[in-house]
């Protein structure tokens, strides 16, 4: 019986750890753009240039 409020606190740790995993911080949906030749560029990218991915809400990752 002294073990009982042991084993309830590792309990309680171990889901507190799981949770804040799961609360950290949240993956962007947007990639990240303006180094090694990439640009960011509102609307599609400028002809001559390819598509990279988004850069933000409406803005276009291209490159060189």
């Amino acid at each position: 019986m002294k073990i009982l409020p042991l084993l309830l606190v590792l309990l309680l740790v171990a889901t507190q750890g799981a949770a804040g995993r799961s609360l950290g911080r949240p993956r962007r949906p947007y990639m990240e753009c303006g180094y090694r030749g990439t640009f960011c560029h509102r609307g599609k990218c400028p002809r001559g240039n390819d598509y990279l991915g988004s850069c933000r809400s409406g803005y276009s990752c291209c490159r060189w």
